[in-house]
């Protein structure tokens, strides 16, 4: 097999079509379903191949069109929405659920969480409480990381192997200790393409927002042109105010500012 030049992992929250619809709507992540299937569609078109987590090896795939599709948190329409328009395309998905959010209102119920797995998608793990695993001592560390892992393992009665670093917020220490507990796979959230990606390593992703156009998909998924460029300015402006606000404080302004 060749050696794997680029894996593009896209981040999705929930599919919205406005305030109104089922779930818990974001005013940036909240991608209309309209645009989540032209973009589904536009992969196919384009010779491109969702896999399943434990169906890509991490150093090496057949070619250059392989991609993971992976949603965080758990909204309700990652189910209603998200699993209808991935089967009709026979795609599938990793979902990375915050175990503390299932049950509750506009996210998935227990079923819900069973109902994935069995329809084949990857079940991940995204924290207990959603909170930002850097800001937590070493034994709240462990806990969130062991037991989301074991409620999810519960519910889908399989392996849980994969994590999703809650808000992105982590690094070396967050790595170390999710491997010591057992988790293959880790994904962070800076803007990348994960060019040769390793074990030891973040596997990076590409969020997709509401705004993002289908030419601007189109050069996210290829990592050309202008958006991708875009992205990481703006993860990179974004970062002096995480620094000095530290996670709650920045999580609250953007609160306000939204």
């Amino acid at each position: 097999m060749a050696g794997l030049t680029m894996l593009p992992v896209l981040m999705y929250h929930g599919l919205h079509r406005d305030a109104h619809s089922h779930g818990r709507f974001d005013p940036v992540y909240s991608v209309r379903p309209d645009d989540f299937a032209r973009q589904l569609d536009w992969l196919q078109a384009n010779g491109y191949r969702s896999m399943h987590l434990d169906d890509v090896a991490l150093d090496t795939a057949a070619d250059s069109q392989t991609l993971l599709i992976s949603f965080d948190d758990g909204d309700a329409s990652n189910i209603e929405v998200a699993l209808p328009l991935l089967r009709a395309r026979g795609m599938s998905a990793e979902f990375f659920i915050t175990s503390d959010f299932i049950d509750r209102p506009g996210m998935l119920t227990s079923t819900d969480v069973r109902a994935l797995a069995d329809a084949g998608m990857g079940i991940g793990a995204h924290g207990c409480s959603h909170a930002f695993l850097e800001d937590l001592e070493p034994a709240a560390l462990t806990a969130e990381l062991r037991d989301s892992r074991h409620r999810l393992r519960v519910l889908t009665g399989g392996a849980v192997n994969a994590l999703a670093l809650p808000g992105g917020r982590g690094g070396e220490r967050e790595l170390h200790a999710a491997q010591a507990l057992g988790y293959r796979y880790l994904f962070g959230s800076v803007p990348g393409p994960n060019h040769r990606p390793r074990r030891d390593a973040w596997l990076q992703r590409l969020a997709v927002t509401r705004d993002t156009t289908l030419p601007e998909f189109a050069a996210l998924v290829r990592w050309r042109g202008l958006r991708p460029r875009l992205l990481r300015a703006r993860f990179a402006a974004l970062a002096l105010p995480k620094r000095v606000l530290g996670n709650t404080g920045y999580a609250r302004l953007r609160e306000r500012l939204l």
